[in-house]
This record gives structure tokens, sequence and C-alpha cells, in this order.
């Protein structure tokens, strides 16, 4: 499996470059793309050389899982790497209210129905979504440690969890994954979830590599906001001119090297210690195609400091 990196300590292994997968029945976050277009997108990773499909429950919710399991059928299982998540429990008819939920019991159900809709006999990559308030961690990710020695699952992930909590969580030494926010503009993982999971063979997978398009260079000053990304700092004011001003730097970079700014970026992110793969969302079949280049970028040491210092 040539180029082709293992998740923590587990034998799962995977291209560096996966696929985030919320715009893949995601109907509750982007209502307007198609079904049809979800598929295309996943057929499209996998043709692509893409291995690794990142899903969860609450996209759609559950209709994501859905349609990648429809999709994978068309596939040889074992070349597909698929990682979902679940901790979202609905406490209304209209699944509008949720609280999160932990428990191992509830965490067992959940990969059993998630095998059902992704109608494969196992997962290789399963995330407690978002820690609850009550459940002990090491309880927790206990339980999906049964569900690995059962052959339903093969890598045990975490994501949204405090450091103190990642802490909890790997107290038996369980946890192979753990995914958080991290990009070029929010780097405080460096202080303590990156040395931490070097130290003990965790793979860490940043979501929101690209900061919701603004590392991609395609904004100006006068981009506007009519989603949620309006009430963000990054996108308002002095600090959104600022951080383009960053990104614009980087197009020197980009434009050295024939490429795109947001391929110069992802591919930053595989130069750090234990950030072995990154994943990345598409709303189109292109950018699916394009992110899998950042996999064959290589940036010089002097490339990586510079852009380590404009940042």
């Amino acid at each position: 499996m040539k180029n082709y990196v293992s998740l923590g300590k587990s034998d799962v292994k995977a291209h560096p470059i996966g696929l985030g997968s919320n715009a893949v029945g995601g109907r509750n976050i982007f209502p307007n793309v198609s079904d049809e277009e979800g598929r295309n997108i996943v057929r499209a990773a996998l043709e692509s050389g893409i291995t690794m499909l990142d899903t969860a429950f609450s996209y759609g919710p559950r209709y994501s899982e859905e349609i990648i399991g429809e999709v994978v059928q068309e596939y040889k299982r074992e070349d597909v790497v698929i990682a979902t998540k679940a901790a979202h429990k609905y406490t209304d008819e209209k699944e509008q209210n949720y609280v999160f939920d932990n428990s191992p019991a509830f965490l067992k159900q959940s990969v059993e129905e998630s095998l059902r809709r992704l109608k494969s006999d196992y997962i290789d990559l399963f995330y407690i979504h978002f820690p609850d308030e009550d459940t002990p961690k090491d309880e927790a990710v206990g339980a999906l440690h049964d569900l690995k020695l059962e052959g339903k699952i093969r890598a045990i992930g975490v994501s949204n969890f405090s450091f103190k909590q990642l802490k909890e969580a790997n107290k038996d030494g369980y946890v192979d994954v753990i995914q958080s926010e991290y990009n070029l503009l929010k780097r405080s993982a460096e202080k303590d979830f990156l040395p931490y999971a070097v130290e003990n063979q965790i793979t860490f997978i940043p979501y929101f590599p690209l900061e919701l398009g603004l590392l991609t260079g395609k904004y100006h000053e006068k981009s506007t906001f009519n989603d949620f990304r309006a009430q963000m700092p990054n996108f308002q004011g002095s600090a959104f001119k600022k951080n383009l001003q960053k990104v614009e730097e980087l197009r020197e970079i980009a434009t050295s090297k024939e490429e795109e700014v947001a391929h110069i970026v992802l591919a930053w992110y595989l130069t750090q210690k234990t950030i072995d793969v990154i994943i990345p969302g598409a709303k189109r079949i292109e950018q699916v195609k394009g992110n899998i280049r950042a996999a064959e970028i290589q940036l010089t040491d002097d490339e990586v400091a510079k852009i380590n210092s404009i940042f």
C-alpha cells in the first residue's frame, strides 16, 4: 500500500487525503446538494484514489451513512475506509432537539445501527462524535474496545474532546484517532493535542482544515456571507481583512509551484507530525479531484517555515 498511512496503533491504512462527507446526504447541513450529487462525489473520490470516507449519524441525520452504504456496494469493501461517528440522541419525534450520550449501551446500539445503514459487517473507524457530561470517557472507549475485539470496528476515535477528556479516554491506550478543529488560523492544538498524539501514537485528523473556505484563496474584501460564517470572528471586519492578506502571501508559494492555494494549505498539514490524514469536504466533483493533489505536493523546509511565519 504505497503512500498509505496507518491510523494510530490500528491496522487500518488509508490514503492521506480523505473525503469529509457532510455534504453527502447531509440535508440538514447543505439542503441544496442533491442525493445524486452526493453519490457522484463519493464515486469521484474513490475513483481518484481517495480511500477514506468520513461521515456521521448526524449528517442528514442518518442519510449520509445510507448514501455511502449504497455507493460502497459498487466497490470492493476492503478498498474503502469508512469512518463514522455517533453521540447525538434525539429527544423529540421531529428530531430537532438532542442530547449527547456516550454511555456504553448507546454507543453499542449506535454501531449496530450504523452497520445496517452502511450495509457492512464492520466499520473501519468509529468515533464518539461529542463528549457527554456524565459518562467516564475511559468507560465509553472501553465499550468501543469491546466492539473492536468482536471485529465490528477496526479503530477507535474521539472527536471534539477537551484535552482532559482525551487523556481520560485514552487511560488504557485504546484511542487510535483524535479529530479536532485545527487549521492555520486556529493553532491551539499545537500546545497539547499534537504533542500528546505523537507521544501516544494517536493520529490527529483536523476538521475545518480550510477554515470553511477562508484558506482557499477564493474570497476577497468585498465577499459577503449569508450563512453561519457571518457570525464567526475570522469572517468579520479587520480580522477578515488580515486573514485575506495572509492567504495572499500563501499565493506566492502556490504560484511558484503552479498549484492552488488550498492545495498548498492541505500539503502543509501533512508535514506536521501525527497529522497523517486530512478530510477536506467537497460539494463538487472538481473539488474532490483537486484535493487529492495535495498529497503529491512536496514543500521545502523553507516553504514550511515561511507558511509558519505568515500564520
